[in-house]
């Protein structure tokens, strides 16, 4: 399954050089409104971005531009194909496709070839199910002048055209369907919803067999003669250098081949891991610290507080929040706060590199194809069509694999042009933590004003944290009027504030030296933890029911309330409970999908104890509910450890935390039983990898205000013995 056959512009239409005889069906940029296929006298050549291959042996080969990294999309968009096509589901094939911004584009990213966002349904399902499609009339145009009858007397079953007692399979049909001019694409019709016996079926994914066995690759796990493995020392404070080193000691560690300075630091090259991590400990550098030893946390938050208190950049406007505020019955004015954060994926970073006169490839699990097929080029002196990646599985992303410096990348490809050999550059634990890019620190300033029914009137709202679109190639997209929005992502856009007549929510982006980057769930990881914790504050104020005050607030808002209501109905809200525990709610919507949880929660002396998460969502139409649920699953998970572990710390300018001893995550002892429930919809789909992680953590936090009465404001969470 997983072996590629890099596809070039030129290559795909000669198709019969690579692919062997069978129909080949490329799917392009919505808009385009063209399709192509592997044959030499197409005509106009156009740049695809993904294709569908259907052999002579009936199988049917899914080439995808996106990562697998857990997410699903190895099935869900492979379902979408399937669907349309009406294939046969044991024949289906899936690959990672080359990496091409030409033919593997993201429109939604400006033709970069990119997995993140949780775009990847969202942004193909038209265009994969248009790809099936188209494949299927051209099969059954094949056989209708096979077997001599109208199209219309022809009907496609599980990889078979039939037509009366005739029967032809689809590879059996591939070579003539090949042959075939492209169908009009007014003559491509979508299955109508009430006929899908695929899409909104829980199917288990293609990858799985794979992965149980053993037998599915990671980058970790690339292998060949000759391939050397280098481990880097980096300066231990952002922004430091090398001001000279000794390798003498690392020479002598058996095994160990060069010692050579690379941009990044110094990496020890040897015949395996062992031997260049104990070279590596046996270097002698020299560093230039630079200008970030003084980086202490708290120092940070308090300079961040400082500039909270000045006039910063309007995110969202409306009416006179200040004249409004003094007109309110009832005031809060709190303070919230999020430490940074590491993507602490299972897989530590690694990527593979071998480089010749007039080619570079590159094995590695990334999210960035195409910009590390760039920057890969300039490092080299190829051109980027020169630089072949060969994307493996990914053990977690999380947004760290898409860097927009590919820096993992980068150095890696600077370590084995200095080593003139086929080097693997490998990150360890303490590597990843310490890395950088992280989730910034975030504090959050909000003064709100209630009337005399505890509504809100007026609501001032500050944040202040590093941007991670700012020095981007997304910058001119991403930051507007000096905003990035995804700093503002969830407060700025809330439907509580938009709805209120009179806010004004504004933004600071220090620098600070510290290298930040998108997280799963970006600005919503801690945007909402904010919102739906003041939520709570305002309904303990009003002195109403935490869901009823919800629901009045978000009487304009039906998909909202759609997920409260059943992830409530779901837990038993208003129910009794086991003594020492209480219940905690909170609503988010992200990446057009939408989330409630209802956290059940007790108290182990300091110690917060998470029994059940009940979890509701609206993602439009589920392709694959059963994916839908683990990632739920997953993304509950993920939200836990920052609530109750997860935190990075900094004094004298080096990160404190280094492996997962000091930098926590949730431990499986500390699962709680999750139940997800899915909400019928009909709406365009939402993104799901990400979406489930805002609402745990302030579900957790009103769960246990109401079990303990603190109101906890600082994440991770952690109980006061007063």
């Amino acid at each position: 399954m997983n072996s590629i056959h890099p596809l070039s512009r030129r290559s795909f239409l000669k198709g019969s050089a690579l692919l062997g005889s069978g129909l080949v069906v490329a799917f392009v940029i919505p808009g385009a409104h063209r399709f192509a296929l592997g044959a030499e006298n197409q005509g106009n050549i156009f740049a695809p971005n993904a294709f569908l291959r259907i052999g002579n042996d009936n199988s049917v080969t899914v080439l995808l531009g996106h990562s697998e990294m857990g997410q699903g999309i190895w099935t869900g968009l492979t379902m979408l194909i399937a669907e349309e096509l009406d294939a046969d589901w044991s024949k289906i094939r899936v690959e990672h496709s080359p990496a091409s911004a030409a033919e593997y584009g993201m429109p939604g990213f400006g033709g970069m070839q990119i997995t993140g966002g949780s775009t990847s349904t969202w942004m193909e399902f038209d265009r994969y199910r248009q790809a099936g499609a188209a494949a299927r009339l051209m099969l059954i145009e094949a056989a209708a002048k096979r077997f001599d009858v109208a199209p219309s007397q022809i009907r496609t079953e599980s990889g078979v055209v039939i037509a009366g007692d005739q029967r032809a399979t689809y590879g059996e049909l591939a070579d003539d369907a090949g042959q075939l001019p492209v169908p009009d694409p007014a003559s491509i019709k979508f299955k109508e919803a009430k006929d899908w016996k695929i899409i909104g079926k829980p199917t288990k994914r293609l990858d799985t067999p794979e992965k149980i066995t053993g037998q599915a690759k990671f980058g970790m796990d690339v292998q060949f003669d000759g391939l050397m493995t280098a481990m880097v020392a980096r300066p231990p404070v952002f922004g430091g250098s090398v001001k000279s080193f000794e390798g003498a000691e690392a020479l002598a560690v058996p095994g160990v081949h060069k010692v050579v300075q690379v941009p990044t630091g110094v990496a020890v090259i040897a015949d395996h891991f062992w031997a260049a991590k104990l070279g590596r400990d046996a270097l002698k550098v020299d560093w230039d610290l630079g200008p970030n030893t003084g980086l202490d946390s708290q120092k940070l938050l308090e300079s961040f507080r400082k500039l909270a208190a000045t006039p910063g950049i309007s995110a969202s406007k409306a009416g006179d929040a200040t004249a409004a505020m003094s007109k309110a019955a009832k005031k809060l004015d709190v303070e919230y706060s999020v430490p940074y954060l590491a993507h602490a994926p299972m897989e530590p970073l690694n990527c593979t590199v071998k480089i010749s006169k007039d080619k570079c490839e590159i094995w590695t699990g990334t999210q960035f194809q195409t910009l590390d097929q760039m920057i890969a080029g300039k490092i080299t002196g190829l051109k980027p069509e020169q630089v072949e990646i060969h994307t493996e599985f990914l053990g977690g992303g999380f947004g760290r694999r898409a860097n927009p410096t590919s820096d993992f990348v980068a150095e890696a490809v600077q370590v084995a042009k200095a080593a003139g050999a086929p080097v693997k550059t490998v990150w360890s634990r303490e590597d990843d933590i310490r890395g950088g890019y992280y989730r910034s620190m975030f504090l959050h300033q909000a003064n709100i004003g209630l009337d005399a029914d505890g509504l809100p009137v007026a609501w001032k709202h500050v944040l202040v944290g590093q941007s991670i679109m700012a020095d981007t190639m997304l910058e001119a997209s991403m930051v507007k009027g000096g905003v990035d929005k995804t700093s503002v992502e969830g407060v700025a856009d809330s439907p509580y504030i938009e709805d209120l007549a009179n806010h004004q929510v504004e933004l600071h982006s220090p620098k600070t030296g510290i290298a930040v980057l998108w997280l799963r769930s970006v600005g919503h990881t801690h945007t909402a933890f904010v919102m739906e914790s003041l939520i709570d504050e305002m309904a303990e104020a009003a002195g109403k029911d935490p869901v009823e005050y919800r629901r009045i607030l978000l009487k304009n808002h039906p998909r909202h309330l759609g997920v409260l209501n059943l992830a409530v109905e779901k837990a038993n809200w208003g129910a009794p409970l086991p003594d020492g525990h209480a219940l905690g709610v909170a609503v988010h919507e992200s990446f057009g999908s939408f989330v409630a949880q209802v956290a059940e929660v007790s108290q182990d002396n300091l110690k917060i104890r998470v029994h059940r998460v009940v979890c509701a969502v609206d993602c439009g139409i589920a392709v694959n509910p059963q994916s839908i649920a683990a990632q739920m699953e997953s993304c509950i998970t993920f939200g836990l450890s920052f609530a109750l572990h997860s935190k990075l710390t900094l004094r004298g300018g080096q990160v404190v935390q280094s492996n997962f001893h000091d930098y926590k995550v949730l431990r499986l002892n500390e699962m709680p039983v999750v139940e997800v429930h899915i909400l019928p919809s009909s709406d365009k789909p939402g993104g799901i990898g990400e979406t489930g992680v805002p609402p745990t953590a302030p579900a957790v936090a009103n769960a246990v205000f109401a079990l303990t009465g603190q109101r906890l404001r600082e994440l991770p969470l952690q109980l006061s013995g007063v």
